[in-house]
């Protein structure tokens, strides 16, 4: 949120977007980063480095991050203006010190899962629709391994905001191949 040490502007923006429409769902679920002090994607636990400086982790490409959405601090709370009396379950990631985790599925190794695609076929869910931020990395990442568990795909383009807008736009075009990209306004109502 502006003001937050991984800020992604406009993101208040979406609030208003994201609480009005959570009534035309059956079911809203949530992620929450849950990063510990020392996790390895935060720039502050290594030496001589810079926020979205890129290094090499355990054989995988990691973005160092400002530190963010640490474990118990208001910096990994829900915006206080977030309607939260609808959300039914939160699947928190990031929690391993030592892989990130930009997927509400999975860790970015595909090691341990979240337990969310079991969650969402045990309550016969089949379709998702994604909203929240950040577009180019969280959301993105969630929704790809939506896809790839075999859910239906779409993103509320007005209920995110990327970090880097340059590279969300080419992010649409792969979503655009395999889900669908909409506006809020064009939600049908829960059934």
């Amino acid at each position: 949120m502006p003001g937050g040490s991984l800020e992604v502007p406009d993101s208040d923006k979406i609030i208003p977007v994201v609480n009005a429409m959570q009534d035309k769902f059956d079911l809203v679920i949530a992620t929450q980063d849950w990063h510990p002090p020392d996790h390895v994607s935060f720039a502050s636990n290594h030496k001589d480095r810079k926020p979205f400086e890129n290094i090499k982790l355990h054989g995988m490409e990691q973005v160092l991050w400002p530190d963010h959405c640490v474990q118990n601090t208001s910096g990994a709370a829900f915006h206080p203006d977030v309607k939260t009396d609808k959300i039914e379950a939160i699947f928190r990631k990031g929690m391993d010190r030592e892989i990130d985790s930009y997927s509400g599925f999975y860790d970015n190794g595909h090691k341990k899962n979240t337990g969310l695609a079991g969650y969402l076929r045990e309550r016969k869910t089949s379709e998702l629709y994604f909203c929240g931020l950040a577009a180019d990395v969280c959301v993105w990442y969630s929704l790809k391994d939506a896809h790839k568990e075999g859910f239906a795909v779409t993103l509320i383009e007005d209920a995110t905001r990327a970090i880097d807008t340059e590279e969300f736009e080419k992010i649409k075009e792969k979503i655009s191949e395999f889900g669908r990209i909409i506006r809020s306004d064009t939600l049908p109502s829960a059934e």
